[in-house]
């Protein structure tokens, strides 16, 4: 089969398109015809390399998949070979840890792949393999930011930084769903006239309100939004603090601009602050995503869909952050 591998860290020539061996279904899994691949800009911090995080190599990419029942492992019953599905990505290694497809073990890019059977979600006809593909990752972790750690209250008024990306465009929906007023921040009016679209009721650019957080205060009187959504990190980390009102909420679930900004705790002790983390998605976020999208309540964001040929265009796409929403990948 074909498929898209990682041998070493580095940039986009790193991502080698090769034939490899199919999988085999061992006892307990299922294989996987792969339909569709969200990438996430996970798959560039694996492309790259962290410090402190390593990656077995060769690693295939890839951690949202969508697809079709292939083959059935041993053990397997309540699964059927032709069915639709939706992979969660979260897996249990061997350590007894909790990784991610496409990161600490293999991923969908690919046009088959092997996963332990209890990570199959029945997908309905009516949700389609691209909308699917964009959901886990990206939508699954601002569902659990939002809904479980963050208790989003209707009414009550939200920032969402970074919101023309995957994470942030499930965000802006998920806080409207929940009632919020929507402050939605992106760096071009193409970006903000689409977010406004998707219901987004205030809108910032940062190139044009560099110091964005004078600019939220000012639409406030001076007192600051109720939650920021933070998981850009770098240079916003502090105008965002300064943007939370007194007993506010910052939520943040990664560091795209930087895991190790400057900070100013001031802010957080005289306003009363709660940062809080958020890490993933649990398996019922998945499911209850698939019916709100299924009811019409949130439509995944798709910006293009290209072939497994072209993944290297791809992660250059989220890498220059030259996309609106998600980039799937069909092998």
């Amino acid at each position: 089969m074909r498929a898209v591998l990682i041998h070493e860290h580095g940039g986009l020539d790193k991502l080698i398109l090769e034939d490899v061996a199919k999988p085999i279904a061992q006892s307990g899994e299922i294989v996987v015809n792969v339909k569709a691949c969200g990438l996430n800009y996970l798959d560039i911090f694996v492309r790259r390399g962290m410090p402190g995080l390593p990656i077995d190599l060769p690693r295939i990419g890839g951690g949202d998949i969508a697809g079709v029942v292939h083959e059935l492992g041993e053990g397997v019953y309540h699964l059927k070979v032709g069915q639709r599905v939706l992979i969660d990505p979260a897996v249990t290694l061997p350590n007894g840890e909790i990784g991610a497809l496409g990161e600490n073990t293999t991923g969908g890019l690919a046009e088959y792949i092997s996963v332990p059977a209890e990570n199959a979600i029945p997908l309905p006809d009516d949700v389609s393999f691209e909308a699917a593909a964009a959901l886990p990752i990206a939508y699954g972790t601002a569902w659990r930011m939002l809904i479980t750690r963050g208790r989003l209250r209707a009414g009550e008024h939200v920032l969402i930084l970074g919101a023309s990306g995957g994470v942030g465009t499930g965000a802006v929906q998920i806080a409207k769903m929940q009632g919020c007023v929507v402050y939605a921040a992106a760096s071009s009016e193409d970006k903000l006239a689409r977010l406004q679209a998707l219901g987004a009721d205030v809108l910032v650019n940062y190139v044009e309100q560099p110091d964005f957080h004078r600019y939220v205060r000012g639409l406030t009187d001076g007192a600051g939004v109720d939650v920021v959504v933070n998981y850009t990190g770098g240079d916003t980390w502090v105008k965002s603090l300064k943007c939370v009102k007194h007993g506010g909420r910052l939520l943040t679930c990664g560091a795209t601009a930087g895991y190790d900004p400057q900070t100013d705790i001031r802010y957080i002790w005289r306003k009363e602050l709660d940062i809080l983390g958020s890490d993933g998605w649990q398996r019922d976020d998945l499911i209850q995503l698939v019916d709100a999208v299924r009811a019409g309540k949130i439509k995944p964001v798709i910006d293009r869909v290209l072939p497994l040929e072209d993944t290297r265009e791809g992660h250059r796409l989220l890498e220059d952050r030259e996309v609106f929403g998600k980039v799937i990948i069909t092998p």
